[in-house]
Parts: structure tokens; C-alpha cells; sequence
């Protein structure tokens, strides 16, 4: 078998030509034929490899090389050789899992240990030394994930006060039950979803940026440079973003009540034919002032649950953009999570506070 002209790339894509030598140099597999390369003006990496699929990958038995084209097969020959380690099945590989799994665990929870102790730390520095503390950290990261977070809360927590106040309306309705409308209305919102609301688009929003910027962090190397400087990640990074999430989280959480609330009035106003007046003047003994004050208190909490969240999984990525992806969205699922959690302990907790 003699082949000339030129086998690249470029050349065997016109016209459909690879299609068709593939289909020739496959009618020739396994035959015992003399091959002759030396006339071939110019080969490449996928000619090359062309004719050692057509060998079944070894050389032939007689074969003409140019002294040019040796060292292409002799590489495509070493790269044969090397043999794939082989994934053993086990019937013990979902133990195997299942325990690497919990090691996992384990080793989170006390990284996250280990950084609440380090912003515990932090915090009675900067209380002991005010005038030293990073204010315009904090200020930057209230800015970040308070204020510009005003607009996608408001329009949530409207939307959700609007059906949650509608869909109650037909209940209500059907028992006679409509001024009843303002007690389920109120009390939903101040002491649960209002919280939980700001809480999950906060963690969508500001945790996926507080971990993508730790990430991009550490890909430049600005981490290590601010250890070189002598500058602590947990004074400059995590501390001013835990306290800003803690302040800003509660009054996010006033904002969007007070969102949602106007949304289920004039929902309200539509479909009972209830009056702003009678909605605003019945909402303070409908719901208990304590309950305003869990809902602040779960704010601050979430929001520190959230910057923690973030920070932990921001701090582990590695130098690679593959790492940055899946840490930011780790991190998301995580904060999500975790937020649900502390809301099902505060239901617990408070079970019996609030509804005198």
C-alpha cells in the first residue's frame, strides 16, 4: 500500500475526503500489506493517526517510513502503550461513598468552626479598637448588599403579598371569614415569609458575590499578596462583610413586609372591598409587636448564616475557573439551605410566642 500528496487536516476536510479515505483504510484493517509512507509530501497528527487505526494500532510488519515522519509515530506509539487505570466495581462502593461523604462533612463543619471563632475574634478587636476598624468596608458591603438589593425584594415581596392576600381572599370568602384577611395576612408576612423572602434573594444575589469575589481573590493571588502585606483576610474580608449582612439584613427584612403588606392591601381592596384605613388601623392588634421583632432578630441571623456561608466556600476554591463555578454555586445551595433550617429552628424555638 503506497499513499503520497499531503494527509493533514486542513487537505483530508475538503470536499468530504476524510469520510471517504476512513472508509478505505478501514476495508484494509487487519490485512498483512506492505505499506509505503515515504512518498507522503506532508503528515500530520490525525493523518498519522489515520494509518495507525488501519495498522490496529502497532506497525506493520513492513513499512516504509521518511526519516521525518519517525518521531510522529514513534510518539503516537508511546502514547498507545500507556494503560488507563481500571475502576474497580465494589459492592461496598456506596459505604465507600457514604462514608467520604461524611468525613466531607465533617471536615466543612470544622472549617466553619474555625472561621466563626476567627470573626468572633475580629469582632472584639474592632470593638476594642473602633477608630481602626474597617468602616469603609462595612459600609461598602451595606451598600453592596442592603440598598441594591431594595429593588428585587420590593417587586418580590409585592408580588407574593398580592397572591398570598388573593389566594386567601377565596377561602375566606367562602366561610364569611374576611376580616380575617388581615390577621393570616399580616402574620404570614411580618413573622415568616417577609424574613425568609429577603433572606433566599439575598443568597442568591449578594452570597453568590461575596464568594465569587473571594474566588477571583484567590485565581489572582491577591489573597497571598494580602498575607504578604501582613493584612488578615479576616479583619479586611470576612469580618466587615458578616457585620454589614447582620445590619442590613433586618431592614431589608422592613422593607420587604412593608412591600408585601402593600401588595396583599390592595389586593385586599380589589377582591373583599377592604379599605387601606381599616387594613392599617386592624394590623397592630391582628398581629403582636414581638412577632415584628422575630422577624427583625431572624433577619440578623440569616444574614450572618448567609456571609458565613459565603466566605467558607469563597475561602476554599481553588486557583482554577472550574472551582469558581462550582463553589459559587455550592455556596447559593448551601446559604439557601441552611437559611430553611434556622427558620424551621426558629418556628420550633418561638412556637408559643406571638400569638396572644
Amino acid at each position: 500500500m503506497v499513499a503520497r500528496g499531503v494527509w493533514q487536516v486542513h487537505v483530508l476536510t475538503e470536499r468530504g475526503a476524510l469520510k471517504h479515505i476512513n472508509k478505505t483504510l478501514a476495508t484494509l484493517k487487519g490485512k498483512s500489506l506492505a505499506w509505503d509512507l515515504s512518498g507522503i509530501a506532508s503528515l500530520d497528527h490525525i493523518g498519522a493517526q489515520m494509518f495507525w487505526n488501519a495498522w490496529g494500532k502497532r506497525r506493520p510488519g513492513q513499512l516504509t517510513l521518511d526519516p521525518r515522519q519517525e518521531e510522529l509515530f514513534a510518539r503516537i506509539e508511546e502514547a498507545s502503550a500507556i494503560e488507563l487505570p481500571r475502576t474497580r466495581s465494589s459492592a461496598l462502593h456506596w459505604i465507600i461513598s457514604l462514608g467520604a461523604g461524611v468525613l466531607s462533612l465533617f471536615e466543612h463543619l470544622k472549617s466553619v468552626i474555625v472561621l466563626i471563632g476567627q470573626v468572633v475574634q475580629d469582632i472584639g478587636r474592632f470593638i476594642r479598637h473602633p477608630m481602626t476598624g474597617p468602616w469603609r468596608e462595612i459600609s461598602a458591603n451595606i451598600y453592596h448588599s442592603g440598598f441594591q438589593a431594595l429593588g428585587i425584594t420590593a417587586l418580590v415581596g409585592f408580588l407574593i403579598g398580592i397572591v398570598l392576600s388573593y389566594l386567601s381572599a377565596q377561602q375566606l370568602r367562602m366561610f364569611g371569614g374576611d376580616i380575617y384577611l388581615v390577621n393570616i395576612l399580616g402574620m404570614a408576612v411580618i413573622r415568616e415569609l417577609g424574613p425568609l423572602l429577603a433572606a433566599i434573594l439575598v443568597a442568591g444575589r449578594s452570597g453568590s458575590s461575596i464568594t465569587a469575589q473571594l474566588g477571583v481573590m484567590r485565581v489572582t493571588e491577591e489573597l497571598d499578596a494580602m498575607l504578604v502585606m501582613g493584612i488578615s483576610h479576616g479583619y479586611r474580608l470576612i469580618m466587615p462583610k458578616i457585620v454589614a449582612l447582620a445590619v442590613a439584613m433586618p431592614l431589608l427584612v422592613v422593607w420587604t413586609d412593608a412591600m408585601a403588606l402593600l401588595g396583599g392591601m390592595l389586593a385586599a381592596k380589589f377582591e373583599l372591598n377592604l379599605s387601606l384605613r381599616y387594613f392599617i388601623q386592624k394590623l397592630p392588634s391582628a398581629v403582636p409587636i414581638v412577632n415584628y421583632w422575630i422577624g427583625l432578630g431572624k433577619g440578623a441571623v440569616f444574614g450572618m448564616l448567609i456571609a458565613l456561608a459565603a466566605c467558607h466556600f469563597g475561602l476554599r476554591i481553588k486557583p482554577n475557573t472550574e472551582s469558581l463555578g462550582r463553589g459559587t454555586t455550592t455556596s447559593v445551595v448551601t446559604a439557601i439551605t441552611v437559611v430553611i433550617m434556622a427558620n424551621a429552628v426558629f418556628a420550633i424555638v418561638f412556637s408559643s410566642v406571638g400569638f396572644d
